[in-house]
């Protein structure tokens, strides 16, 4: 087969040069909107997220059959043209679950424990720390909203840091009883949370799900902490929102520097380990295709995820 991997760094190309050799590979540093000028009879194509899957380049991949993200977020995929010529299309849910969430922890312990500007003080040979008073997580509540592989994980640290946990989800999961978990509508986490996750994935029925209305009942001091797609937060927000916003993504760059902003430049999944799930999770969705197997983080299901509000 004619397998083409778009965004990829040279531990992808050793990789999957490796364990793939029977097949004839084709390795691009840049995305599929970059390389791909003219049409090519690849049969599988392998992108990450800047990687933009239109009708434009579909329609220069006439023999494509298997598109995969090495993502867990797929919001730059178009799913439903993708289906209508019957092209198998996965993710790779569940690798990112460890480096995100604790990932989102350290954005909130800056938020709570001024941590970054204390550093950057004594960088500056400045030990005065009376302006840097912070805040314990022990006792507060937890609002997570998604309780997928990240938001479990997100809940099992905040159970370690003795936080009480409320939830909003699509689904009841096990991890709610096992720990207790208070599982709510969107607004009464909102409105009794003194820090709020985001995990979720960003699909039609969560994008701008965290709006003026929805804010509205918040606490005054309550902390957002989203380390999922920035759109899943209405866009005047970050120009707006008077509460801690925490994010490693945003859609609105322009409007994020304010000083209740922290932000980082989306690298919460940015681990060793996490990067070698991503290769692995993608080679083991190619072998089960090619070998005419379900896939295993098959997208099919999940274009349209409905969740209940309130």
């Amino acid at each position: 087969m004619k397998i083409a991997f778009f965004e990829t760094k040279t531990e992808d190309k050793e990789f999957f040069s490796k364990y793939l050799n029977e097949h004839k590979l084709y390795f691009f540093k840049g995305t599929i909107n970059e390389e791909l000028k003219e049409p090519q009879d690849y049969d599988i194509v392998s992108v990450f997220v800047h990687s933009h899957i239109t009708d434009s380049i579909l329609a220069l991949l006439p023999k494509l059959h298997y598109l995969q993200t090495r993502s867990a977020g797929y919001d730059h995929i178009k799913c439903k043209e993708l289906y209508k010529r019957n092209i198998a299309v996965s993710n790779v849910a569940g690798y990112g679950g460890p480096a995100v969430a604790e990932f989102a922890f350290s954005l909130l312990l800056c938020a709570t424990r001024h941590t970054h500007v204390a550093l950057q003080h004594s960088k500056q040979g400045l030990f005065d720390y009376h302006d840097l008073k912070g805040v314990e997580l022990y006792g507060k509540r937890i609002g997570i909203l998604g309780l997928g592989t990240i938001g479990s994980r997100i809940a099992c640290i905040a159970n370690g840091f003795g936080m009480n946990i409320s939830a909003w989800s699509r689904s009841r999961k096990p991890i709610i009883d096992e720990l207790g978990i208070d599982f709510c509508t969107l607004n009464e986490v909102l409105q009794k949370s003194d820090v709020i996750m985001i995990a979720l994935p960003l699909t039609p029925k969560t994008k701008n799900l965290i709006n003026s209305s929805r804010v509205a009942v918040l606490k005054k001091e309550a902390i957002i902490v989203n380390v999922a797609r920035g759109e899943i937060i209405e866009k005047s927000l970050y120009r707006s929102l008077p509460n801690i916003l925490c994010i490693d993504v945003t859609s609105d760059l322009q409007s994020i520097v304010r000083p209740n902003i922290l932000y980082t430049p989306h690298m919460a999944y940015y681990t060793k380990e996490a990067l070698e799930r991503i290769i692995k999770i993608s080679y083991e969705n190619i072998i089960a295709f090619i070998a005419g197997k379900p896939l295993p983080n098959c997208l099919k299901d999940s274009c349209e995820i409905d969740y209940k509000d309130s």
